[in-house]
């Protein structure tokens, strides 16, 4: 599993671009007629920009930007650390993203890697599900935002192109994810203003507030499972 996991992630980055560049077409249309060589200078030159791709085809820009900004409605921007907020999003998103990884490796991977296909048809085969989960995922007047700038009239979903689609597919993953966290923030808020008003009332201007209504927050975040309903929520918006 974790095999099939790491050759869907390194088939990624040729996804993305693909489909709307001709000069890429061609190039990877002529790899099977390259040296060995060659063949390993290109994929390290794909494996380079894999991990900005990775994240941009993926539900990572949704889970990490709700959960950093988690830590500004709790008022411990420090906590968890970055690498925590990292980790916890890459094994949410493998996890969102099982699916889909283990319906390229059906249809694309196996049958490429026992030389049932070739190198084009693997990726195209591979574009499918990926493009399916983003447009699933996409705001329709995201969509038709870059699809009106960049002048294209698809007959069918399935004739968006891979360019208009990805940054279509991250605005509508950082707005959902603003959503998520304004509705966060509301009751701390609250709690803010509260303990704000009851300070003032009492003549305690000095005090910050924020170090009284701090373990106020913490404890109706642990009593309510915060944790719990929040990755509950991420997972199921995807849903």
């Amino acid at each position: 599993m974790k095999r099939r996991i790491v050759l869907s992630f390194l088939l990624l980055p040729y996804v993305a671009f693909a489909e709307n560049s001709s000069l890429i077409n061609q190039t990877l249309a002529q790899l099977n007629n390259l040296d060995i060589t060659l063949k390993i200078l290109f994929l390290i030159t794909i494996l380079a920009l894999a991990p900005s791709l990775l994240i941009t085809l993926t539900s990572f820009v949704r889970i990490v930007i709700v959960l950093s900004l988690l830590r500004q409605a709790l008022g411990i921007p420090q906590s968890p650390p970055n690498q925590v907020i990292i980790a916890l999003s890459l094994f949410l998103t493998f996890f969102i993203m099982k699916p889909v990884f283990e319906d390229i490796n059906k249809t694309a991977i196996q049958p490429y890697l026992n030389h049932q296909i070739g190198d084009m048809e693997a990726i195209q085969r591979a574009s499918i599900p990926i493009k399916k989960f983003m447009l699933h995922n996409t705001r329709k007047e995201d969509l038709k935002l870059f699809l009106d700038l960049a002048g294209e009239k698809p007959k069918s979903p399935e004739d968006v192109s891979m360019l208009s689609l990805v940054p279509a597919f991250l605005v509508s993953e950082i707005k959902t994810a603003f959503e998520i966290v304004f509705v966060i923030f509301l009751p701390f808020l609250i709690i803010d203003l509260l303990v704000a008003s009851i300070l003032m009332s009492m003549g305690m201007m000095m005090i910050p507030p924020m170090m009284i209504s701090l373990p106020f927050k913490l404890i109706l975040f642990v009593l309510s499972d915060g944790w719990e309903l929040l990755i509950k929520a991420l997972i199921e918006s995807y849903k």
